[in-house]
């Protein structure tokens, strides 16, 4: 019987409403997306997804312009009510103003919103940024507004490179009471010794935060490939560092439809996990994701 999984990060959009896919041509961390520049709709998803065992997933916020936060929460909300998917909302808040709350008041009025999102990565490679430098994460102003989380109910989704874990677990850590999921299990770029090294090394000290999971998705982002083997190295050391219930799969589609197909995706991440017995199968395909988002 085929395992039942929750996708945990996918997004769908029309093309109209994200500025960097109606803009020029700008870098990207996943590279050139041509093929990206138009609408991805919730039933084109459905299509790619067919027979893959996926019976839920978490929609993530897609960068439409910051201003019209709440109208992407707003629009995904209306889809989830017309046609059943997704099933629960990361948006998107501006943790840099002076006080978010009142953005925080809007996306809680719609029922499937359960945490939010704000990239603060930060690499020495130009293309791999998007935070303005590595420090945005401790900024005074983003550390006060990722405090009042809490008293939302929201989770944090955190997107970090492995030279910022030390200032993501001091975020985490100052927040105990406020869930955080680490994005694309802390975005290995390379596997060269040292790149590995600095990555594992992050892993355990976030590892060491019981609010921290953690997701099994995005692998392909600088491979621009699927890679079986990269995705079962991944999945072996997130396993022994995390456990697996802090760990839930995430296709990141369509963002991964740039280099292949969904069955393929799931295929590798399946065979990766099997080894590892059904407990952790249940855990990083459902349970985690499951309890973490609350669906």
């Amino acid at each position: 019987m085929m395992q039942k999984v929750i996708d945990s990060h996918f997004h769908f959009w029309r093309q109209q409403d994200l500025p960097w896919l109606t803009g020029p041509m700008v870098p990207r961390i996943f590279g050139p997306y041509e093929s990206l520049r138009r609408d991805y709709s919730i039933e084109e998803f459905l299509a790619d997804l067919a027979g893959s065992g996926i019976q839920k997933a978490v929609y993530v916020q897609a960068n439409w312009a910051k201003d019209r936060f709440e109208d992407e929460v707003a629009w995904v909300q209306k889809t989830a009510e017309e046609t059943g998917w997704p099933h629960a909302i990361v948006g998107y808040a501006d943790m840099t103003v002076d006080d978010v709350r009142s953005q925080l008041d809007r996306l809680k009025r719609y029922r499937l919103v359960r945490g939010v999102r704000m990239q603060l990565h930060w690499h020495e490679t130009p293309e791999y940024r998007f935070a303005p430098s590595a420090s945005q994460i401790l900024d005074p102003r983003v550390r006060k507004n990722v405090g009042r989380l809490k008293d939302y109910g929201f989770s944090f989704d955190l997107q970090i490179f492995p030279n910022q874990m030390r200032d993501g677990a001091r975020l985490i850590e100052e927040n105990p009471e406020t869930d955080f999921i680490l994005q694309h299990t802390g975005m290995l770029t390379d596997l060269s010794a040292e790149t590995t090294a600095a990555w594992r090394s992050g892993l355990c000290q976030l590892a060491a935060l019981p609010n921290l999971y953690s997701k099994l998705s995005a692998f392909g982002t600088f491979v621009h490939r699927n890679d079986p083997a990269l995705i079962a190295y991944i999945v072996d050391n997130a396993i022994t560092i995390f456990g697996s219930e802090r760990l839930m799969f995430g296709s990141n589609f369509p963002i991964e439809k740039l280099w292949t197909g969904h069955s393929a995706l799931m295929q590798a991440h399946r065979d990766a996990v099997a080894k590892h017995g059904e407990l952790n199968e249940a855990n990083i395909f459902w349970n985690t994701a499951a309890r973490v988002y609350r669906i």
